[in-house]
């Protein structure tokens, strides 16, 4: 595929990422309800809900999760414009932990997402594990196809054929049927939005690319004739209720009828962003689905602009979102993540299938500021002070962070879990919040501030970084202070120390200039401070084992993919009933380290340790296996053993295995001595976190570490 990109794909790309989830954290509160419940409850709902239901808005939603995760395939299968369902099935299997992360788990036949899951597990390849003969016509025509979709579409823009085929290989892989059909739509007008901005346009363009004699098709056809008659929005809905409602279609979340909401809140919203998404909300039915393609649809089509054209009613959409967004997978370090980052992750694929270089703000910073608006999870986390994004400040792009504050403040980001609260309330509501962070000491934050012109005189600026102690106390520690006169700019460097556990914030310590108000303006005194960027580079140096106290904040650090991890007695048991389990640590920024761990086999089949983890089907392994053998393996799809040699080893005996990668060379030592080496030149594995791996059976481990080559 080669398309020439529209001159505005990145940001567009943004609103489109920005709009999918303020959809679901605003359809997500009532989500199920009907249309009758939402009126008596809430009212008409214009803007966010969920303080009226006293539940959180940024949540673990399997429609934001899913969304962001399963496009991660298509960088895994090298950025292939003819990506197969088989290829993105098996990416189900990488990214998904079993009755954890991503899916709905419903049980086989009632969920449609875990059925497919199911099938995938005992080894039916897609399309086959979410067909109609599989599955039931039923199960295969539910929602997940088209929730999951718009991934797909934003790497396409323009290029319809090309989404349609996307979206058929990725839908096929847990649906079939309409649901199919339903996807495909959604695909299509979404990759059009790009180039296309009439919905009418867009709905006659999706049409040709699905059977005209489909249940899809005639919906969407009656939809717009009742719209032509009648322009209240409420007579329309009554009329797809009478002729499409849930009783019409079984299942739990029929495509069908939810697939009516979105034609029908497009056509009446009057291509306006607020207005589409209070209608398609207060219609009820699977609310936060529904909404989040209809705000990906919209914040594509009409940009930041459009989303932004709230405030005049009211709507601030972004502000309290402050681009936050949790993806709980196996791959940990991209737990906590933020709209920025996953929009710049979808443009990079676009933009390697148009054949274009990769898009790398400020030496490619993690936290970079580009986007108008864009404020990436920076919040005052303490003291008197606001954020926002501003222009022609930055000194190495278009934009920056403004911190402006009234006293001593501090500024971050969440890089872990931001709360103990927050992950219990996750973890009772069925969709946890597994994460590790993406900051460890050893690396080193580096981040380029100015102090604002207006300040009256010099500020002290610093690094710093917020972990949890031992008993999960907040602890925060600084970097060295820094003083910044008015209009002055530096380079703010931190080397992260060794800590005593995970840590979860980071951001600037900012002491502002103190004096007597303005007498001409009687204005109290403050303090800007401009964040250009912020980021961090290196292998991490650390230490990881259970605190002396009653700390549990470092267990929820590690993405527990084993049937039961107990730390009663030593700080990682691991038993795993069946198959591989994995207990993974870090970030795929990781490249060249060594990992050790202390491994006390029991009853196990093989146990050992993995670096360069990017899932629960991607790494390098090293193993104590079974008759007597050390095996250094490859993990891709299907496991190759590398190297292999003799080597006793007995229940209940402790041995110290190291694993080290450094480039291309794998090596594996056993209580200090090099037995296995192998030059790997698959190129999939130079990064990736690391894991305790057991095979069927029980092992245990005291202290893993991580250190640099």
């Amino acid at each position: 595929m080669t398309t020439k990109l529209p001159a505005d794909y990145a940001e567009r790309v943004y609103a489109g990422v920005l709009g999918k989830v303020i959809g679901v954290y605003l359809g997500r509160p009532f989500e199920g309800w009907s249309y009758d419940m939402i009126q008596q409850r809430l009212g008409d709902v214009e803007y966010y809900v969920h303080d009226k239901l006293n539940v959180p808005l940024i949540v673990t939603d399997d429609d934001i999760s899913g969304t962001f995760t399963f496009l991660r395939s298509l960088a895994d299968n090298h950025v292939k414009a003819d990506i197969s369902a088989r290829e993105i099935g098996a990416s189900w299997l990488n990214y998904i932990i079993e009755n954890r992360s991503i899916l709905w788990w419903g049980g086989l036949g009632n969920s449609t997402e875990h059925t497919a899951f199911i099938r995938l597990k005992n080894g039916i390849d897609a399309p086959t594990s979410g067909s109609a003969e599989t599955n039931g016509q039923v199960v295969s025509e539910q929602i997940g196809a088209q929730i999951f979709i718009d991934g797909w579409a934003m790497v396409a823009p323009g290029d319809p054929d090309q989404a349609a085929k996307f979206a058929e290989a990725a839908a096929r892989v847990s649906h079939d049927g309409e649901a199919v059909y339903g996807a495909i739509v959604i695909a299509v007008m979404e990759s059009m939005a790009f180039v296309e901005s009439d919905i009418q346009e867009l709905i006659n363009r999706a049409l040709t690319y699905i059977p005209p004699g489909s249940v899809i098709s005639r919906l969407i056809d009656d939809v717009r004739s009742w719209h032509a008659r009648d322009d209240d929005w409420r007579a329309t809905r009554e009329l797809l209720e009478q002729h499409y409602g849930y009783d019409k279609y079984g299942g739990n979340c029929h495509m069908v009828p939810n697939h009516g909401l979105i034609m029908h809140s497009l056509l009446h919203g009057q291509d306006d962003f607020s207005e589409t998404l209070a209608i398609i909300n207060t219609c009820g039915w699977d609310t936060d689905c529904n909404s989040g393609n209809v705000g990906c649809l919209m914040g594509i089509k009409n940009g930041l602009a459009g989303i932004d054209a709230g405030l005049e009613k009211g709507c601030d959409w972004r502000s309290p979102v402050a681009d936050r967004i949790y993806l709980p997978t196996a791959e940990g370090g991209r737990g906590i993540s933020d709209c920025v980052f996953e929009a710049q992750q979808i443009i990079n694929l676009g933009r390697t299938l148009a054949g274009e270089a990769a898009w790398q703000p400020k030496e490619d910073a993690l936290f970079h500021f580009e986007f108008p608006g864009a404020v990436q999870g920076f919040t005052v986390t303490e003291g008197d002070g606001e954020v926002s994004n501003v222009s022609g400040s930055s000194l190495s792009g278009e934009r920056c962070l403004k911190i402006f504050s009234k006293n001593a403040v501090l500024c971050g980001t969440p890089v872990f879990v931001p709360s103990k609260k927050e992950a219990k309330y996750f973890e009772d509501r069925g969709y946890a919040l597994m994460a590790c962070p993406r900051l460890y000491p050893g690396q080193t934050v580096q981040a380029r501030v100015i102090a604002g012109p207006e300040n009256s005189q010099s500020t002290i600026v610093s690094l710093y970084v917020r972990y949890y102690g031992e008993d999960d106390e907040v602890v925060t520690v600084n970097g060295e202070a820094t003083h910044l006169d008015p209009a002055e700019d530096t380079l703010l460097r931190y080397q992260v120390p060794a800590l005593t556990g995970p840590l979860f914030e980071v951001g600037l310590d900012i002491h502002p200039a103190t004096g007597k108000a303005d007498p001409a303006t009687d204005c109290d005194p403050y303090t800007v401070v401009l964040l250009d960027y912020l980021s961090w580079r290196g292998e991490p140096d650390i230490r990881l084992t259970k605190p002396a106290h009653k700390g549990t904040m470092w267990r929820r650090a590690w993405v527990n993919a084993v049937d039961r991890f107990d730390s009663r007695v030593e700080p990682y048991r691991l038993i795993q009933d069946q198959g591989t389990g994995l207990l993974i640590q870090g970030c795929r920024s990781w490249q060249n380290y060594r990992v050790t761990a202390d491994i006390t086999p029991h009853l196990a089949k093989r146990a050992g340790i993995a670096a360069r983890v990017q899932g629960l089907k991607r790494y390098y392994a090293l193993l104590l296996a079974a008759d007597n053998k050390l095996q250094l393996v490859r993990m891709l799809n299907k496991e190759v053993i590398l190297a292999e040699c003799n080597f006793s080893w007995q229940f209940g005996k402790t041995y110290e295995l190291e694993l080290s990668v450094n480039d291309s060379r794998v090596e594996g030592k056993v209580d200090g001595l090099s037995l296995l080496t192998h030059v790997d030149s698959n190129p999939d594995l130079g990064d990736g976190s690391v894991a305790l791996v057991i095979d069927e059976g029980r092992t245990a481990t005291h202290v893993v570490t991580v250190s640099p080559q």
